[in-house]
């Protein structure tokens, strides 16, 4: 039989433009496939985990292929209509595909050669490690802590390490230096019960008889180990923790009994979601105009793939999609569930877990990547499947789908589905509809406030279109009402940041215990620190921009690249000591509430206090529970979260949102207003939403009054229309950085002047950014504005050529360029 020779194109996880060729040992012909995991070397010495892409017979022209190291996966952890929007994706929005890997795997599945490995902190010793090899590993990483996996080849002398490391993650002994990082732990459990020796009734009378006589605390723990695991009539095994609480002992009595092999320990993984213990509701039945939205979306998905769910805040839309979900597991389908935000995957979780149980999955960047892993390999399961409907952020697109039949993308107008650093710069909604249609699945675009990109579509006939525009229970939308600042301000009525306005109906409010939001889209205490004598202010020394004062750590901080100093006493340019704070952030409002409604609970959200796990869970239940009265926070709480006893939403800046350099900047400011003053008002009671500016007429915060959207809509497409901007036009942004100025400036002319040799005036700029320079690097920016009638490829090619030739200038070489297709 003749030997064949295979070749595989493999991924790795690096920036370069093309896959790069292996040999595949004659000896693993047959074990090989496209998706598997294998360790390939790059470069002299450097390993990477990287990912089949492709098998065939034929060498590369311009090296000698290497072979490859290791096979990691017996089956492909990535399947092939992944690969497939992997590729799309990078040709798309003009990236690697090893960018694209490096965000669609869970780190835990990349394994390099600069990978850290530490000691699982709730590893306990007691796994019985028979190979030498992981013994010699693990005693390693015990001394030093932090072991580099360049150093653990040599330790046991070897060349690929891997396969090791892979099972002592599987077992839970050691942790990738990122799970460290992010402090998260993996939901571990240990579990007790008696060896086999001691199941026998007479050996284990013996040893409480005779063999514990001298450890008495011992003897009550096994005593009680006995009750708690219902020995004589169903047993069960314990959980470590809860038998040491009730012997009241330390671990290390229980710990002997496992060393004398009277315990036998296990250690389970706990899943992210907890066992639902409840009883599984039927689906609440849909008013009539949910009912007639249902049927119209489910009519138009014979004829289109995609439809827009255009329903205004409280109407529902929830409830209409759960009976779809409903409707596509009965077909033996997926569902895919879009949330923009993480916060609202705690909230959303609890309302979809009456009806659908444990046959829900969670998948997102909070969770440590131990349980990303487990999620994915769940959903990779097709011969259990565990999960019906996956729920996630804008990663969980990127989930290895078998039946794929339905994505509901909620919110869909929010810019969080857009990833902006690092590449690949992918809109989630985007990507959705490209992975539906190669699933042949349809998708449900569901907003209060449609993006007009998505409306104009559905005006043209690309979209279906499906409105609601009646609150669920015949509840009235919010009345909105302005506060003139200029007018309090010139009549001295302001109470603090409050207009007077604001401040008597929050006090009513809370006399009627009801609870109230306040929405300022600015986080911190307050932005700028400013000498009253020569008006100086303290900057970041690597940013183009001031410093934030942050009260909580008493530390003046850039929101752009971390640098924080304690703030001086005295002005550094005059040496007067009469400096003030200017400006309110979040952290000062929720001061200032504190000391006018003492008797209030008030809390914050934003970005400070929702770092840790479950930092947004802790304080919307907090809310819904009711501990809370006032709910401070950024735009994170304007997305979609519910809660019934909210009377009242202030806006206390909308003039921050109104002044903002993008032509997005109106369309944005409708959106945010809307949604958060869409969370007043639940329950059979009209919520009331109070708007301060210092310009009431704008024609913006007119439209948000009248829920208007429609009028909206329109003044914005004739803007568009006008200017060539999208839906009209396509744009793509171009960066160019460099840490010397001079450099940049010359680099960006000449690579505008040469983009202006293609494109015409099609090309704008370059032009510097409202803060130039950010960590040290200086930024001009320039976009390409096209007609929807070109050729993207064509256009991206000739972009791509010119970026080419332009790293190849002796002079620029040394510019970066970064390019954003669809900017946001």
């Amino acid at each position: 039989m003749e030997r064949k020779t295979i070749f595989a194109d493999v991924i790795l996880p690096v920036a370069v433009p093309q896959t790069y060729t292996y040999r595949i040992p004659v000896g693993w012909n047959e074990n090989v496939m496209v998706g598997q995991r294998v360790v390939a070397q790059l470069g002299r010495s450097k390993l990477y985990t990287g990912i089949i892409r492709k098998l065939h017979d034929r060498p590369p022209e311009k090296y000698t292929a290497k072979y490859i190291e290791s096979i990691i996966d017996e089956i492909p952890i990535v399947k092939e209509i992944q690969l497939k929007l992997w590729d799309w994706i990078s040709q798309y929005y003009m990236c690697h595909l090893g960018e694209v890997m490096t965000a669609a795997l869970p780190s835990s599945l990349k394994l390099t050669s600069e990978t850290n490995i530490i000691l699982n902190p709730d590893y306990a010793g007691y796994e019985e490690l028979k190979d030498v090899r992981l013994i010699t590993i693990v005693e390693a990483v015990k001394q030093n802590e932090v072991l580099p996996l360049s150093e653990v080849g040599s330790l046991v002398n070897l060349k690929v390490v891997q396969p090791l490391l892979k099972q002592l993650i599987e077992l839970g002994i050691v942790l990738a230096e990122e799970e460290l990082k992010d402090r998260y732990k993996p939901k571990l459990v240990d579990m007790l019960r008696l060896t086999d020796y001691y199941e026998v009734e007479s050996n284990l009378e013996q040893l409480l008889n005779n063999g514990l006589e001298r450890a008495p605390k011992q003897q009550d723990v096994l005593l009680n180990f006995i009750q708690m695991s219902n020995r004589y009539t169903d047993k069960t095994e314990v959980r470590k923790i809860d038998l040491q609480k009730k012997s009241g002992v330390s671990s290390s009595v229980v710990n002997e009994l496992i060393k004398k092999q009277v315990f036998q320990l296990n250690r389970i993984d706990v899943s992210r979601l907890t066992l639902y213990r409840g009883q599984l509701k039927p689906l609440k039945q849909l008013s009539d105009p949910q009912s007639e939205a249902f049927g119209s979306i489910t009519q138009q998905f014979e004829k289109l793939d995609t439809v827009l769910f255009h329903g205004v805040t409280g109407s529902g839309k929830t409830e209409v999609y759960c009976h779809l979900m409903q409707q596509y597991i009965q077909r033996g389908k997926q569902v895919l569930y879009l949330l923009p935000e993480i916060a609202l995957t705690s909230q959303m979780i609890n309302r979809l877990r009456v009806h659908f149980g444990d046959r829900i999955g969670v998948f997102h960047s909070k969770f440590n990547p131990n349980e990303r892993v487990e999620v994915w390999m769940n959903t990779l399961n097709t011969l259990y499947q565990k999960y019906d409907i996956l729920l996630g952020a804008r990663s969980a697109m990127f989930l290895p789908f078998d039946k794929l039949g339905l994505i509901i993308v909620d919110e869909e107008h929010e810019s969080s589905y857009k990833q902006h650093d690092p590449a690949p710069r992918y809109h989630a909604r985007d990507c959705a509809l490209v992975l539906a249609k190669m699933h042949g699945a349809k998708v449900l675009l569901g907003s209060a406030t449609p993006s007009v990109e998505s409306h104009w579509h559905a005006q043209n006939g690309t979209y279906g279109y499906v409105a609601l525009n009646t609150r669920f229970a015949g509840i009235e939308l919010p009345e909105i009402m302005c506060a003139d600042l200029t007018k309090e301000r010139k009549s001295k009525t302001m109470r603090s940041i409050f207009s007077s306005f604001l401040f008597e109906k929050m006090t009513d409010a809370l006399e009627r215990n009801e609870q109230i939001i306040l929405f300022q889209n600015r986080r911190g205490y307050a932005p700028m620190w400013l000498c009253e004598t020569c008006s100086w202010s303290p900057g970041c020394p690597r940013c183009d921009v001031g410093l934030t004062y942050h009260k909580f750590k008493h530390t003046l901080k850039c929101h752009y690249c971390g640098y924080g100093i304690t703030p001086p006493v005295k002005c550094e340019a005059c040496g007067s000591s009469e400096v003030k704070l200017v400006g309110f952030g979040t952290e000062k409002i929720e001061e200032e509430l504190q000391e006018l409604f003492p008797k209030a609970g008030v809390a914050r959200m934003d970005l400070d206090t929702t770092r840790s796990k479950n930092g947004h869970a802790r304080i919307i239940s907090d809310f819904e529970e009711k501990k809370v009265d006032i709910l401070v926070g950024t735009q994170m709480i304007s997305k979609g979260l519910d809660f019934e006893n909210v009377s009242l939403v202030g806006i206390l800046n909308a003039d921050l949102l109104l002044h903002f350099p993008d032509f997005r900047a109106f369309e944005k400011a409708y959106q945010l207003m809307s949604q958060v003053s869409g969370r007043a008002g639940r329950k059979g009671k009209r919520g009331k939403v109070i708007i301060q500016t210092y310009n009431p007429n704008h024609w913006i915060v007119k439209k948000v009054m009248a829920h208007d959207y429609d009028g909206m809509y329109r003044q914005e497409v004739i803007e568009r229309r006008n200017f060539n901007y999208p839906p009209f036009f396509r744009m793509i942004g171009i960066t160019i950085k460099h840490r010397i100025k001079p450099v940049l400036d010359g680099g960006a002319i000449e690579f505008a002047n040469r983009l202006k040799e293609v494109f015409g005036n099609r090309i704008f700029g370059p032009e510097y950014p409202s803060i130039p320079r950010i960590n040290n690097m200086y930024r001009q920016q320039m976009f390409i504005k096209f007609e929807r009638s070109f050729s993207q490829a064509k256009v991206k090619s000739a972009l791509e050529q010119n970026v080419l030739r332009f790293k190849q200038h002796p002079d620029f070489k040394s510019c970066r360029i970064k390019i954003d297709v669809d900017p946001i």
